[in-house]
């Protein structure tokens, strides 16, 4: 149940998001420019593991997500401030079913009935390059990929530097201390994920996370980046990708080739790191119809690293795995389809098979094989009162003949329900 008084709570706290962010020195263009969009999430979890005695994770919660975007001062450098408030409530929960990372959960692990958490970034700018700094969502990387997944997403501290003065080339830079996961309320080290003990230093925690970067755009259809990123004491990391999108026929041809070199450095508290990561999409889009064909294979006496809650940006990342194990080779092959192309717009459908083989996982002595099918249908409402509303139905199903303590065999349904208001 939610506390008598959460609608007074949340008032309350939007009101001091608000005076927060005004505390700066206010102008014409600091207020006019500024923006506000709240957005209502509403979700319905449901992870039925197959095999073991291992109870269902099931939850359904409502979340509210304020995001504040203030304009910037005048003069050389322009000051600013952002903040995002966000709400989550439990609207069915039991002991037995928590953990699914939509809600928090107390000592005595039942989900709390809400909880609510803030995050404020101060930004600086001066011509086109723009820092900002504070509690940061930062935008998805080929080094790091935030999870927002869930009711929330995860909450980063640190400060990040992107510039585009140069026409076609953007710059990143940043440095992340610290993080907030999904449906916590404080922000925790940065870990080394454990998932299927790929790595010897299960739990190893950094200090910070350096990652930069460059992006090429060559034209409309090409484009080249080069990053590079270290979790401190754990692990370094390089990738190259090269994207293209190009008219073929009465059609859209497509390509993504990656390739990701990474090591464990300095005190290597994870362990040994030694993973390279060869990756390639190639698709082809007609008439609302699109199918694309992935292939992903890892080298190296290791699996893929990341940071703990944040999604590992690979070419077969899926709902459930990343196939990214020591020596892991997968396949996917991708459908979907726009049915805007038959009269009904706003409906979607799409489709992935993703298949792994020669996977070596710690502590087996098994050859690593899985599968997994997602599925999802998405409808968004076209006009009326409720435009832009989104309704979307994912399933997921996942196999593997892995020791049972790790990945299990997995069927997970979810229904995701997304408005959002836009102010000015």
């Amino acid at each position: 149940m939610l506390s008598r008084n959460w609608p007074r709570q949340w008032v309350k706290r939007s009101t001091l998001m608000c005076a927060s962010m005004l505390a700066i020195p206010v102008n014409a263009e600091l207020l006019g420019d500024s923006s506000a969009r709240l957005e209502l999430r509403n979700y319905y979890f449901n992870r039925d593991y197959r095999e073991g005695t291992a109870p269902s994770r099931e939850e359904w919660a409502q979340g509210l997500l304020l995001r504040l975007d203030s304009g910037l001062t005048e003069g050389a450098i322009g000051v600013g401030a952002d903040a995002i408030g966000m709400l989550g409530i439990k609207l069915d929960s039991s002991p037995g079913r928590t953990g699914t990372g939509l809600l928090k959960v107390a000592r005595d692990g039942r989900a709390e009935d809400d909880y609510w958490k803030l995050a404020l970034a101060g930004k600086l700018k001066t011509g086109k390059t723009l820092f900002k700094f504070g509690a940061l969502v930062p935008p998805v990387l080929p080094t790091l990929k935030p999870n927002d997944g869930r009711l929330f997403p995860q909450v980063f501290e640190g400060g990040l530097l992107t510039s585009n003065e140069i026409e076609d080339l953007e710059l990143t830079a940043g440095r992340l201390s610290r993080v907030m996961q999904r449906n916590a309320t404080h922000y925790t080290p940065l870990t080394l994920s454990p998932l299927n003990r790929r790595f010897q230093g299960q739990g190893a925690t950094a200090e910070h996370f350096d990652m930069a970067g460059v992006d090429y755009r060559f034209n409309k259809q090409w484009l080249a980046r080069v990053h590079v990123a270290q979790l401190q004491d754990i692990y370094r990391q390089r990738v190259f990708t090269l994207v293209n999108k190009s008219p073929w026929g009465a059609g859209t041809f497509s390509s993504d080739l990656r390739l990701s070199l990474m090591n464990d450095y300095g005190d290597a508290k994870g362990g040994k790191i030694d993973n390279r990561a060869l990756q390639g999409l190639i698709g082809y889009a007609y008439e609302g119809h699109s199918l694309g064909l992935a292939y992903q294979r890892m080298l190296g006496d290791t699996g893929y690293a990341n940071i703990l809650g944040a999604d590992a940006n690979l070419i077969n990342l899926s709902v459930l795995g990343d196939f990214a194990n020591a020596k892991e080779r997968s396949w996917a092959l991708r459908y979907g389809y726009d049915f805007a192309s038959l009269g009904l717009p706003g409906l979607s459908f799409n489709s992935r098979y993703i298949s792994g083989s020669h996977a070596q996982i710690t502590g087996s002595q098994t050859i690593g094989k899985s599968w997994e099918l997602d599925n999802e249908l998405r409808y968004v409402v076209q006009q009326g009162p409720l435009k832009n509303l989104s309704v979307r139905l994912r399933t997921a199903n996942y196999r593997s003949n892995y020791a049972k303590n790790f990945i299990r065999d997995t069927d997970d349904t979810r229904l995701m329900f997304n408005y959002a208001w836009n102010f000015k």
